[in-house]
């Protein structure tokens, strides 16, 4: 029970990664709140299984992401899992649904972090779900993606030195495939992503979460401003 009363907002748990992370905090005792958008009974599930609670919010919407982490009070622990992929052309791709893609990936976790330090006690903990992609892009088709998740390095280094003075910490989290709805292992890219692999596999949602909660912890006090990368040498 490491969380044994410790609160915890996850943005995007309904589903995948988040839904593992949501799990993890509640077995070992944290209160949890998670939102989602577009998957209600999957989050009436998880929050059934879990007895965690769970809100709607739009990650694209600024000032919901903003009224959603300020009215869940002092937080010891953020975790920023929403997160969306454009695939195809840069030169075909729609203008606005790349900007909903900023919104979402990059500015929702910025304002969740920021709002969520203005109340945040002595030693809190803000962890953002990035991607090995914003390391490495081996394939066409996937620039606004990969733009997103570059961001969300300059994010953690930037505000490391601006809320490290009251000892939180702010760490990336980057995966690489991962087998979820979104990326299942038996998908029509399986064969491609595991030959960059040293690990044939995918990575388990579990695995992502066990990262987070360590980053989390109590252990992990003097790490901050640092991208912490889960992906078999997908990126190596």
């Amino acid at each position: 029970m490491a969380f044994q009363g410790k609160s915890v907002l996850v943005l995007g748990g309904s589903r995948g990664i988040g839904a593992a992370i949501v799990e993890r905090f509640a077995a070992e005792g944290a209160k949890v709140t998670f939102t989602y958008s577009g998957s209600p009974e999957a989050a009436q599930q998880l929050a059934a299984r879990t007895g965690a609670k769970t809100v709607q919010t739009d990650s694209a919407d600024r000032d919901a992401v903003i009224a959603r982490v300020r009215d869940s009070g002092p937080l010891d622990i953020l975790v920023v899992n929403a997160g969306i992929a454009l695939f195809g052309d840069a030169l075909d791709q729609d203008p606005d649904a790349v900007d909903r893609l900023f919104r979402i990936n990059i500015l929702a976790p910025y304002h969740a972090s920021v709002e969520a330090a203005r109340q945040m006690p002595e030693g809190g903990r803000i962890i953002v779900i990035g991607s090995v992609n914003g390391d490495r892009m081996p394939v066409p088709g996937m620039a606004s993606y990969a733009v997103s998740k570059s961001a969300l390095q300059g994010l953690a280094r930037g505000l490391a030195r601006d809320f490290g003075p009251r000892g939180i910490t702010i760490n990336v989290v980057q995966p690489g495939p991962i087998d979820t709805d979104a990326n299942p292992e038996d998908g029509p890219m399986k064969d491609l992503m595991h030959s960059f692999m040293a690990i044939k596999r995918h990575g388990r949602p579990e695995e992502v979460a066990g990262m987070t909660a360590w980053l989390a912890g109590p252990e992990a006090g003097f790490v901050t401003g640092a991208m912490h990368t889960i992906d078999g040498a997908f990126g190596a």
